[in-house]
Parts: structure tokens; sequence; C-alpha cells
């Protein structure tokens, strides 16, 4: 049976003040980690100012996902020498990448986040060398306590996506209104506008969505309304789905 308190629903990034988004939803994922990851001092007062109980996911560093190339590192700030560009992205088994995730790891540490997020552009294609690449990644990644999700884009079939997420204990995430999830023990859902970032969902789209929530299910949106829509979806799930006494 779905429950309210085995969802977890919310925006990608703060698109409001925080205090009014805390007051509001019960997690987030934070965003500007996947440019530059602030110093652990800001991910500490993140910590202390939220609500018990509150969850945070986080993006991992685009140094390993994406290469230098990615229009995404023009909000990059530190400087990558030409020199060493090849060492960057894909999950490649160099120094560079592996400082990223340690960057990355203690982050989520100190803000206490339970989930890391692999966000893979569409260039990272279901190569032989791309697998290898992200076989010796995830194998070798201290993961504590972490959930790891990844979010491929491009031409990766379903049976890909499910075999690596089985092997390397991923949880697939999508955009479910555009294609279905095909592996983990839970659901990593974001939602980036029915017809791009400046479109809103209407309410059978979301009535879709919420007939696709059946187990533990984090529902993030990433859309130019993404607080108005998270906010009606959740009005939603509580009508429907009311907390476990």
């Amino acid at each position: 049976m779905r429950t309210a308190d085995a969802m977890r629903v919310g925006c990608c990034g703060f698109p409001v003040a925080r205090r009014k988004y805390y007051a509001t939803f019960a997690a987030v994922e934070i965003q500007q980690t996947f440019y530059q990851p602030p110093r652990p001092e800001t991910a500490a007062k993140w910590r202390a100012e939220a609500p018990a109980g509150f969850e945070f996911a986080i993006k991992a560093w685009q140094l390993i996902t994406h290469e230098p190339t990615s229009p995404t590192y023009r909000r990059l700030k530190i400087e990558i020498p030409v020199t060493r560009a090849s060492r960057y992205g894909s999950f490649k088994p160099t120094d560079e990448v592996r400082e990223a995730w340690e960057v990355t790891r203690r982050f989520a540490r100190e803000l206490g986040a339970l989930l890391v997020l692999f966000q893979c552009p569409a260039s990272f294609t279901p190569s032989a060398g791309n697998k290898k690449n992200m076989r010796r990644f995830f194998a070798a990644v201290e993961r504590g306590n972490l959930t790891l999700v990844w979010e491929p884009r491009g031409e990766w079939s379903a049976d890909e996506i499910r075999g690596l997420c089985e092997e390397l204990d991923l949880v697939h995430c999508v955009d479910p209104l555009q294609r279905p999830a095909v592996w983990g023990r839970l659901r990593y859902y974001r939602l980036h506008g029915p017809a791009g970032y400046n479109s809103r969902y209407e309410p059978p789209q979301l009535q879709r969505l919420l007939g696709m929530c059946a187990r533990k299910t984090y529902v993030f949106f990433n859309n130019r309304y993404m607080f108005e829509d998270a906010r009606a979806f959740l009005r939603l799930l509580r009508r429907t789905a009311p907390s476990r006494p």
C-alpha cells in the first residue's frame, strides 16, 4: 500500500528561501554539488537549519560524469589545464575523478545526505569503454551508508541499464512519465517538465505519476514551476495516501 511516509517529494535545488522550503517539503536534491561543491561548512549549516527528519540527496560533481567539453563546466570555479582535460569525466580511472568523488562524498557526509545522484550526459553512450569505466569506478568507491543513483541519458537500452544497476548496486533514476524505472530497491524520479523545462504538470499527469509510486519513492521536480508542481503533487499524495498511525 502507498503511504505518505514512504514518499519524499521536493525540488531539484531550492527555488524559494530555504526556510519556506523546509516548511513545505521533507526532501531536496542539492544541485550546487554538481557544478562546484560548496565548502563543508555550508553543508553543516544546511544540516543544522533543516528540521528533524528532513532528507538530502546530492548530485555528484560533474568532474566524475561530464567531460570538460560539456557547457556545464562554465560554472566550474577551478581551472582545468588543457593538458589534463582528457582525465576528467566519464567515470575514468584517474586520480582526478577519484578526488572528485572524495569531495562529493565528504560533502554528503557533512550534510547527512542519504543519496548521491550520478547524472550522465547523452554523450555518455553505452560503449564498451564507458561500461568498463563504470564498473571500475563503482567497484572502488567508498559508499558508507549512501545509496547511489544513476540517471543515464541517450541511447541506453532497458537491458543495459538493468544489468549495470544490478551488477553495481545502483538505483535507476528516470522521469517516469517518459520511461519506466528498471532497477532499484527504491524509486528515484526526476521530473523535467512534460514538454521541457518551461512547462508545468497538469492534474492528470500528476495523477498518473502517483500511480507509479508503489514503494519507497523520491520525487524531485526539475522544471521552471518545480515549487508549484511539487506542492500540487504533495497535496494529491496526502489526499490519497494518508500516513500510518
